[in-house]
Parts: structure tokens; sequence; C-alpha cells
């Protein structure tokens, strides 16, 4: 991969260069006073020919699925089956209105009726609200949810959230956006949730407890149903975060272990490419008596039609309807995988993040000496005490190999963490030959900690100085005076 420095799409610009031919035709309406800029805006200046090369240069230093191993711990980066993308592309979907009337749309409110109903199958829930747009906004939704059925109850002294110290880090940020006080739960010497200090925290004034099985571990509770007994008996509510229901859709069930609440990533389990910054996709789902709560509108289960907006509801938590088209991907996925397919993908997931974690055996151990679900940590601290290498430096180098690194120091109670999730849909070549450049780094360690390092070497961007970028970064072009 070549090194040489690439130039901004500012530093390509030339005054008086364009490629414009659309007539120019006056505003229909006035913006009001103090809306319009005082100016144009300074944009580059450049010809058709510069622009697609600049984006098919951006495209080529643009790491992703179909370009190698993509291991990211907790963000399942799986391939995505093009069928899917197809189906979403259907003009039938891809060219409505969100405004168009209900007898034109039937076939879209079918697809969001029956996704609904197989998602609620999958999860155990009775009902479920497609419109949050992201995992975090599904959190947050669930919440909201949670705070309503307190709240109708008349048990407004319900003011904390019980959050397991190894929970993806969105949680306790969206119980604080809630409106909630975070009560952190630590974990045991096995990874597990610590029951003696969840029945010690579990009480009067907790609202509920979110948490993820398997955890960001990778580790399966055994204690599942014991942990949303202890909180039901305190009278709170138990939420279930979705973000690895990779390891375990069409085998279990978060409603079955005692969840109320659930939220789901479509843009990572059901097959919309994740990361990029959208678009994604968070549906809430919920048992039946937290039903009332939920966003409107939602799909008639018994016809294709809207329901009616409900007095109890929580309101939009975003505009019409959820990004529909994730949801076309969502249904062309489930229905090609079925029910015996969604359960293979599960048990391929937690095959192979078994097997590369018995590869690296001997080299990078696990934090917990434990049977993994769809994913494993690492803790490189030895590794650092005796060569000083660090899992930044193992990361680093992977990106020489034609790799992307895995999820690097979290979850944060893992000291010089790597988190792996090498998904189903990678073959055992594929893993052998990680093990493989794993192992070599392992050695490079031992015998050349320098080259660690100073990696990459090969890549399109060398080593950045990422704590002056992280602490002063530069997010906007400064053009010079003239």
């Amino acid at each position: 991969m070549s090194t040489q420095s690439m130039q901004l799409i500012f530093e390509k610009s030339v005054a008086g260069r364009g490629m414009e031919r659309l007539p120019r035709k006056p505003a229909r309406t006035a913006l009001p006073e103090g809306f319009a800029r005082a100016q144009r805006p300074r944009l580059p200046e450049v010809s058709e020919v510069e622009l697609t090369r600049h984006y098919s240069a951006l495209e080529r230093r643009t790491f992703g699925v179909n370009n190698g191993f993509y291991p990211l711990g907790s963000c399942t980066m799986k391939y995505n089956p093009r069928l899917n993308e197809e189906a979403a592309a259907l003009p039938g979907f891809a060219d409505v209105h969100p405004l168009q009337p209900e007898h034109t749309v039937q076939g879209c409110l079918r697809v969001l009726r029956e996704a609904e109903r197989m998602l609620c199958e999958i999860t155990g829930m009775d009902a479920m609200a497609l419109q949050p747009a992201a995992g975090a906004h599904g959190e947050w939704t669930g919440l909201l949810l949670m705070r309503a059925y307190h709240e109708a109850r008349g048990d407004g002294a319900r003011t904390k959230i019980l959050v397991p110290d190894s929970a993806h880090g969105t949680n306790p940020a969206s119980a604080t956006v809630a409106g909630y006080a975070v009560v952190t739960i630590p974990s045991d010497a096995n990874g597990y949730v610590d029951l003696d200090a969840l029945r010690a925290a579990a009480g009067p004034d907790t609202a509920g407890l979110m948490l993820t099985n398997p955890n960001t571990l990778g580790l399966f509770d055994p204690n599942i149903l014991e942990i949303t007994r202890i909180v039901h008996e305190a009278g709170g509510l138990c939420y279930y975060d979705g973000a690895n229901l990779n390891a375990i859709m069409g085998v279990t069930r978060p409603g079955d272990m005692g969840f109320d609440v659930v939220h789901l990533n479509l843009h990572k389990t059901f097959s919309t490419p994740h990361g990029g910054g959208g678009p994604g996709s968070g549906p809430t789902g919920c048992k039946a008596a937290l039903a009332p709560y939920l966003p409107n509108p939602r799909p008639d289960p018994d016809r294709d039609a809207w329901l009616p907006d409900g007095p109890d509801s929580v309101g939009r938590v975003k505009m019409f309807y959820g990004n529909f088209l994730v949801t076309v991907r969502a249904l062309a996925y489930l229905h090609t995988l079925g029910a015996e397919g969604l359960a293979e993908a599960s048990r391929h997931a937690v095959l192979n993040a078994n097997y590369l974690m018995r590869k690296l055996r001997g080299i990078f151990p696990t934090a917990y000496d434990a049977p993994c679900m769809h994913e494993f940590v690492c803790t490189l601290s030895a590794l650092k005490h005796d060569t000083g290498v660090s899992a930044l430096d193992v990361a680093k180098a992977m990106i020489d190999e034609g790799m992307h690194p895995p999820t690097m120091y979290f979850p944060l109670i893992v000291p010089e963490a790597l988190m792996f999730e090498p998904t189903e849909t990678e073959t055992r070549e594929t893993l052998d030959r990680v093990a493989g450049v794993l192992r070599d780094i392992h050695a490079r360690a031992l015998a050349d900690p320098q080259s660690l390092h100073d990696a990459p070497v090969r890549a399109a961007i060398g080593r950045p100085d990422e704590v002056t970028a992280a602490r002063n970064p530069k997010l906007r072009y400064e053009w010079d005076a003239e």
C-alpha cells in the first residue's frame, strides 16, 4: 500500500474552477431575517474529474469487510449479503415518501409489520417499535418506557439504574441522559455479575438493570435467571442491550431470561453494513405490560394500517417511521436464513471466536479462562511488562498485514485489552492466517519491540500522534488569507 501523502480537496481548489451546470433560480421562499448567510460559503472549486479522482482515492484508503479481516469486538463487522442491498434498492421501497397516503404504501406497512413480528419472536418480546435510529437511541427509548411504567404506577422514587462494570459504554450514558443515576455493579472473579453486590444495590430506588448477555467480555452469565429475579423482586425492570445478540439469535431469547425491554442493532446483527456513521436502526421491544408506552406510529399487527396513537405513548423518538430501508434489509436477511439459519449463524460465530481464542493460547492470554461466546478479550499486560509492547502496538502492526485491528483498551476492567470478534462469516483458513500473523507479531515483540512501536510502516498513514490528535483535533480547513 502506498504511503504517499494525499491532498485535501481544499488544497486542490483553484478559484473559478468548477462543474456547475444547473440553472440558477431564485429561492421560492425567502429566509427569515438573521438566518441567511452574509456571504456564500467558501467551498472547494474543482473540476468533475478531480472530484471523482479524489473520492476514488479516498475509497482505496478506506478499509471495510470487503477488504480483509475486520474483528472489531462488540461491533459485529460481518459480511452482509448483497441480496439484501438489492431488496432495499427496489423502487417500491427506495422511492416511497413518508407522507404518502396509507393505501399507497401497503407493501411497506407489511414489511414493518412482518419485521416487528419476527424480531419479537427472536427476542421473546410482545411488541416492538422500529423508530429508534441506533443502538444508544434504542437504549434511551427503552429507558423512557421504564420511566413511564414506574410513573404510571406512582413509583417515582425509583431513580437508579444498575449497570455492570463490563457493560457497553453507552449504557451508563443512556441512563444518565434519561435522567437516572447510575450504580455500577462489579464483576466477580470469573467475569460475571457479582450477585452479592447486586443484592446489596437492588432496592426500592431501583428503576432497573441494564445488561447484555453474553457480556462485553464475551461470557454468557450462568446466573442470568438469578440476576433478573433479584431485580424483579426489588421492583425494578430488566433491560437487555442487544449489541451481542449475534451470539445467541435463534438459540435463546432475552425474554426467556427474564428481560422486560430489549433493543436490537439491525445495523450489526441483521445485515445492514455497520460503521461509516450510519444509517442504523435500534428497534426497542418490550413485554406486554410496557407496550402502551411504545413510540407511535406503529403498524397494526393484524392489518396493513397504522395503529392509532395511544394516550400513554412516550411519543415519537424519530421523525416518521425510523430508517425504513434498514428494516427492509433485516427482513430480507431473516427470510433468507429462517429460524434454522439464524441459529446456525450464531453457532458459527461462537465456534469461530473459540477457535481463534484457542489458536492464540500461550501468546495472548484471555482475561478470564473460560469458553467464550462470539467474542473474547485478551490481556497483553504481561507482554507490555516484559517487552514494552502494548496492545496499541500490536493493533498497529496488524494494519501492516492488511487486517483491521480489534477493539483496544475495552472493556476498561481489563488491562491492555484487545477484544476480538471474528464473526460467523470468516472462514477457517482466514482464522488460521490471522493466528499466524499474531504469532509472528508476538515473536517480533520479543525480538525487536521497536519495530512494533513504529508500526504501521506500510499503510497509507503512518503512526499518528494520537494524544495530540485527540486533544487538539483539526476539524476545519483554514483558508490562507488573501
